[in-house]
């Protein structure tokens, strides 16, 4: 039986990590023999499509296009899948607000358990995924004829474009539910990269006293850097940064290739969204706080010293 992926999307272009989502589901393809086929469910969604269906591994592309499915609530779009969930072995989304809010429903209707936020995949059944805040990874395996499983996109390469067009297939959406009403959305728009698919984040924490002292000593440092801004749980709470920023297990996961933590102490938390990062550089002003077990630098010292001095060395470079 064939792959199906759930493409996450704004009707124009595929999100942030869904390159990544192809990888792992075409790895799965892979060891099937089988197909990777992408669900595209939006409205004036065309663009979409003909984006998914470059990537490689991609051999088929559903287009649902419907008025219902324009804002991707997630009863529509679970209700379109479940039309075509009985023609594939796996159900794939990349472990998102998004995925995470449609992935439960499907594996409810179908009465099968869902696998959450794979990181690895060792055989067509057998997946791992991290529990404890990371500090565990679980090998899980499912018998279930179907398998809804979310993937976590930080830990898979991102599927580079291929030279031709997989084919695009229409597909009928099924009808609104009218269980649940959009009614607005609020965008915060940003100069910056976005923050899960930047390749340096320069994230602040508590140590950094209040939000004024945020903005005056990161935001340079983002500059110099064409950096993405992050923060601790800790420093979100004290109403430094919004909950966008944050950085953690109940906040934003993200494997840069540099992040730079500032003023913050690493607890378990927030280490659990970081920790796969390439090179991770800590300042902080205690020796012993746990961020610098997972930093491959660290400077000691006052940051408030320390980053504007980082600062100037790098405006001279």
């Amino acid at each position: 039986m064939t792959i199906l992926l759930i493409a996450e999307h704004d009707n124009h272009q595929l999100k942030g990590g869904m390159h990544n989502a192809v990888s792992a589901a075409s790895k799965l393809a892979s060891l099937s023999g089988q197909e990777l086929h992408i669900l595209v469910a939006g409205h004036q969604a065309q663009s979409v499509a003909n984006e998914a269906s470059q990537l490689a591994g991609v051999a088929k592309v559903l287009l649902a296009d419907a008025v219902q499915l324009a804002e991707g609530l997630a009863e529509n779009v679970t209700a379109t899948a479940l039309k075509i969930a009985a023609s594939y072995s796996h159900i794939v989304l990349l472990a998102s607000a998004y995925g995470k809010n449609i992935a439960p429903r499907i594996a409810a209707k179908l009465d099968v358990a869902q696998i959450s936020e794979v990181i690895a995949i060792q055989s067509l059944d057998t997946f791992e995924r991290p529990i404890y805040a990371g500090n565990v990874i679980a090998t899980v395996q499912s018998n279930d004829a179907i398998k809804v499983i979310t993937v976590r996109g930080t830990a898979f390469e991102a599927a580079a474009a291929q030279n031709q067009n997989a084919p695009l297939e229409a597909l009928e959406a099924a009808p609104e539910t009218g269980f649940s009403q959009f009614m607005r959305r609020e965008l915060t728009q940003l100069e910056r990269p976005e923050l899960t698919a930047a390749k340096v984040v320069v994230s602040g924490g508590r140590g950094l006293g209040s939000a004024e002292n945020y903005t005056k000593l990161l935001e340079p440092l983002a500059n110099q850097l064409g950096a993405a801004l992050g923060a601790s749980r800790a420093a979100v709470d004290a109403g430094f940064v919004p909950n966008d920023y944050q950085v953690g297990q109940t906040g934003k996961i993200v494997a840069p290739q540099l992040y730079l933590a500032v003023g913050i102490s690493g607890a378990i938390q927030h280490l659990a969204g970081m920790k796969d990062a390439k090179v991770i550089v800590a300042i902080n002003k205690d020796a012993d706080a746990p961020i610098f077990s997972v930093a491959d630098y660290g400077l000691v010292g006052d940051l408030f010293e320390l980053v504007p001095e980082l600062v100037t060395e790098l405006q001279k470079a």
